[in-house]
């Protein structure tokens, strides 16, 4: 079983550029100290015959194929707009 301790925080707060108050470094210490000890439960499972994967579940993205469309109510678009010129919005100049 591995166990943090304030001074492993202090180096690894340190190393991330983070400051921490003391209450701080003694709730991280007990929840690294988790985190390792579950780490070291995945150990003891057989992983031999088990694919690698990104995801544990199988993820899916849905899309849609994109319709161009005309707002009939181009002026109200345009009327809430922030800035405009003309029958176009204005933005700030990117270059």
């Amino acid at each position: 079983m591995s166990q943090f301790n304030r001074d492993d925080v202090k180096k690894v707060a340190h190393l991330a550029r983070l400051q921490l108050t003391d209450a701080e470094e003694t709730q991280f210490a007990g929840q690294l100290t988790g985190i390792l000890d579950y780490f070291e439960q995945l150990e003891e499972l057989d992983t031999e015959n088990v694919k690698p994967t990104a995801h544990a579940i199988d993820m899916r993205n849905i899309t849609r194929v994109d319709q161009q469309e005309s707002y009939p109510h181009r002026e109200d678009l345009l009327e809430s707009a922030p800035d405009r010129e003309d029958a176009f919005f204005k933005v700030p100049k990117i270059m």
